[in-house]
Order: structure tokens, then C-alpha cells, then sequence
């Protein structure tokens, strides 16, 4: 059902994947009956309108809608392995990142181990997941329109909005979206400049103090972390938070852009009004 192959390897049949561990997936048929175990598989396979395939998904997935009457199966490391086995998926999706596939294979199940850090993996993951659907060109149609809609967002950002040094937190860890995430990515698009290098990875745990020194004048962050950055030393000096340049995203805001797949128009949408309101649509 899965082996480790190299990428040029792969088996050329219709249903047959290299997945991000470098196993070779390969269905006899199209997958009918999949377990999601991670938000961004969840929203890929339901946007490439295969959600009434769907029969359990992650703790976590909230979108769309009816994937809330779907068992909930835990998340990551923590899902139940009888409950899965129990629903009978022909194809069970998750993050590289978790130990589970191991023990998945070793059940009888077909796994596909997917995840993007940055847009072309973005690419990449609807293209596969679309494949597995049985429908490989519905991914590359699918990533067209998103990729259409993120140039849609950036030539929305004025000119006043532009070159500025911005910082994008995803935990108060603090983790940040470097520049080579597809966060990073699509803040370049849009004429950003993000404090967090290429040479620190697509999502860093960074101390609090480069943070400090970086001086960003703009702060994206989650709304429930807005009062504590004061509190942060050193952090009430930052341009952004001493001139109060501080985008406050709410949960649904923070959802599509802590996932990497189908909403990222949505995400982008998001970058794009924190930079114009935080410098205005004045020339």
C-alpha cells in the first residue's frame, strides 16, 4: 500500500501519489470513505467538492460547515486508532509531523502524510489530495483561482501601505510566519516587509527580544494577545505597539491564515486590510 520511493519514482497510474514522507500512495479506486486529520486536508477535500467523502476529521476542522456533524477523531498524535479503524476509510489524511502513520500502515489503512509551508507546497498538496479524489486537474484548476485571487489581494494594498516592517506572531510562544512561509510569501506580495529572514525558517520560535530589536511598525496578531504585548519587556517601545499599529485578528480571521490550502484568498484578504488600515488608502 506504501513504500519509500524517490519523487521520480512514483507509480504513473492515475491514483498514485508521492506523499510528503516520500511514501508512494497509490488507490485501486478514487477514495470514498476518507478520515481528515489536519484543518487544511479537511478544507482541501471539501473545496474540491469530495466533502460528502469525508467520515471523520480532526478536532480542529471548522470549515465548512457540515464537517461539524462528522465524528471528531482528536488531532495529530492524539487521535483514537480503534475509532478510525472502526469507520473503515479507504484513505486516512494527516501532517507529516504526526507519529500515527506508522501505526495506521501497520492496521491495514492507507495513509497519505500532506502539508505546505509555503505557496508552492500549497500547490502541491491540492494537486494530490485532488488526485487521490480521482480528479487530478481539479487541483491544478483549484490552485489557479487561489493564485488568481492572492494577486487580487496584494494590488488592493495602497501604495501608502507599502515597505513597511511588519510581524506576523501564530502563538505567543512566540512562533512567527518568516519570510519563506506562505504567510512571509504573501506579505511580500503585497509589498511588506517582514522582520523575520529566510535563514530562520518559514515559522520560528523566536526570543522576544529579536522582536524588540527587529522595530516592527506593524503587529498581526490573534485579538485574545493584544493586552498582553505591553506586558512583554522591551515590547512597549516597538513602533507598532507604542503608536498602536496592532491588527487584532479574530478566531475566523486566524483559522484561514493558520491554514495552508483553499482559503488562502480569505487569508490574504486579511493581510491586505491590516496593512491599509494601519496606513490608509491615501496616496
Amino acid at each position: 500500500m506504501a513504500c519509500m520511493v524517490n519523487e521520480g519514482h512514483a507509480a504513473t497510474g492515475g491514483l498514485a501519489i508521492v506523499d510528503d514522507a516520500g511514501m508512494a500512495v497509490s488507490l485501486p479506486a478514487p477514495a470514498r470513505r476518507i478520515v481528515s486529520l489536519l484543518p487544511s486536508l479537511t478544507e482541501a477535500v471539501c473545496v474540491l467538492d469530495a466533502c460528502d467523502r469525508l467520515i471523520g476529521v480532526d478536532r480542529w476542522s471548522n470549515w465548512p460547515e457540515q464537517v461539524a456533524r462528522l465524528p471528531r477523531l482528536g488531532s495529530l498524535d492524539e487521535a483514537p486508532l480503534e475509532r478510525i479503524v472502526a469507520l473503515k476509510p479507504d484513505l486516512v489524511l494527516l501532517a507529516p509531523s504526526s507519529r500515527m502513520a506508522p501505526r495506521l500502515r501497520q492496521l491495514g489503512l492507507r495513509v497519505a502524510e500532506l502539508d505546505a509551508r509555503d505557496l508552492p507546497e500549497v500547490a502541491s498538496l491540492l494537486k494530490k489530495v485532488a488526485t487521490l479524489l480521482g480528479q487530478p486537474e481539479a487541483g491544478l484548476r483549484q490552485w489557479t483561482a487561489i493564485r488568481d485571487e492572492l494577486e487580487i489581494a496584494a494590488k488592493s494594498v495602497p501604495a501608502r501601505a507599502r515597505g513597511h516592517a511588519v510581524y506576523v506572531e501564530i502563538s505567543s510562544a512566540p512562533h512567527a510566519a518568516g519570510e519563506t512561509s506562505y504567510i512571509g510569501q504573501m506579505l511580500a506580495q503585497q509589498g511588506a516587509r517582514n522582520i523575520v529572514p529566510a535563514s530562520l525558517g518559514p515559522f520560528p520560535k523566536l526570543n522576544p527580544e529579536f522582536v524588540v530589536r527587529a522595530r516592527p511598525e506593524l503587529i498581526i496578531v490573534a485579538a485574545d494577545e493584544v493586552a498582553a504585548l505591553r506586558r512583554r519587556p522591551g515590547w512597549s517601545a516597538i513602533p507598532a505597539v507604542r503608536e498602536r499599529r496592532i491588527c487584532a485578528l479574530k478566531p475566523k480571521e486566524l483559522d484561514a491564515l493558520s491554514r495552508p490550502g483553499p482559503r488562502l484568498p480569505e487569508a490574504a484578504r486579511v493581510l491586505a486590510n491590516c496593512l491599509t488600515q494601519a496606513w490608509g488608502a491615501r496616496p
